[in-house]
């Protein structure tokens, strides 16, 4: 279930009741006549089952409840409550494959922001992998893999694109090509000062890094599991199981290439940075794409359900 926390005002608390009170998929609604006091207005709560969460909220938002109130959404772990089964068991679908699209939204704002913060995940990543790479070991490349936060940007680009977002998506870009950018360019301050302390070999031998040189090797199998972790990942993200997220960073080698390139570039073996210039954006390519295919999916399917409560609406309505 989701809680609905909402503040109407001038008036509306009325047309608000009406959503909600013809939707099978909402119960326990509760009504605090002048509780709001900034602004001023009047709250109302209510229990909605998670698979129709986005089409009540977008009634909502067709009263213009956001404009002078506000719209909070909180989830509900544990409810008991035949009211809340019946809730649920009216709306068609699984609670678990439901899509919640104001929190995918909200998520992938934050996601997406060039902040401070972001740009430390991305460079200590980045050298993480350039250390695990130096002396060949693939346990330290999986963490550098799961440091990195550069699926938050990748993820706001799919949702920009399913969602005609252009402010998203160009917000999305500059997070990413910003955090490699800054990323790449200290790694290769970083492998620099390695080499010049004498902790990197003069030159850099792929044969002799066996178990790390596959993040220079695009292939099919490179393709294979980007398209796959593209469309992991973004049923991570809209299924808020960040679990399988972490599973996703490890999987692909965004952030391993662009460190391997920065290392091999600094080093002057530009064949062996060329490759993983390709494998990164190979793989960044083949994310966004699978991404946003799986989100169109799932956005198809949320179409098909509000056109389906729009029919029950006016059909209780011309009764």
């Amino acid at each position: 279930m989701v809680h609905l926390r909402i503040v109407a005002v001038g008036g509306k608390r009325d047309a608000v009741l009406e959503v909600l009170d013809r939707s099978g998929s909402v119960c326990n609604v509760i009504v605090l006549d002048g509780a709001a006091h900034k602004p001023a207005g009047d709250v109302i709560l209510c229990d909605v089952a998670r698979e129709d969460a986005s089409v009540i909220v977008e009634e909502l938002r067709e009263l213009e409840i956001p404009r002078e109130g506000s719209i909070a959404l909180e989830y509900v772990d544990t409810q008991i409550s035949d009211a809340a089964d019946r809730a649920v068991k009216h709306a068609p679908g699984m609670p678990s494959d439901a899509v919640v699209w104001e929190d995918v939204e909200h998520r992938t704002q934050e996601m997406t922001a060039l902040s401070l913060s972001y740009l430390a995940f991305m460079v200590l990543s980045m050298m993480i992998a350039t250390v695990a790479i130096i002396i060949d070991q693939p346990v330290l490349l999986v963490g550098a893999m799961v440091v990195g936060p550069e699926f938050g940007p990748l993820a706001g680009i799919c949702v920009a694109i399913v969602e005609r977002r252009r402010e998203l998506v160009r917000r999305s870009l500059i997070a990413l090509a910003g955090g490699f950018l800054v990323g790449m360019i200290l790694t290769i301050v970083f492998s620099l000062f390695l080499n010049r302390v004498g902790l990197v070999p003069d030159k850099f031998v792929a044969e002799e890094h066996p178990l790390t040189s596959f993040i220079a090797r695009p292939d099919w199998f490179s393709l294979i599991v980007a398209l796959m972790a593209g469309a992991v990942g973004v049923l991570s993200l809209t299924n808020a199981k960040s679990s399988a997220l972490i599973g996703v960073l490890i999987s692909v080698t965004t952030v391993p290439a662009a460190a391997y390139a920065s290392l091999t570039g600094a080093l002057g073996e530009w064949d062996e940075a060329g490759q993983a210039a390709a494998q990164l954006g190979l793989n960044i390519a083949a994310i966004i794409a699978a991404g946003a295919l799986t989100l169109a999916i799932q956005r198809s399917d949320y179409r098909q359900r509000r056109a389906r409560h729009r029919r029950e609406v006016n059909s209780k309505a011309s009764s």
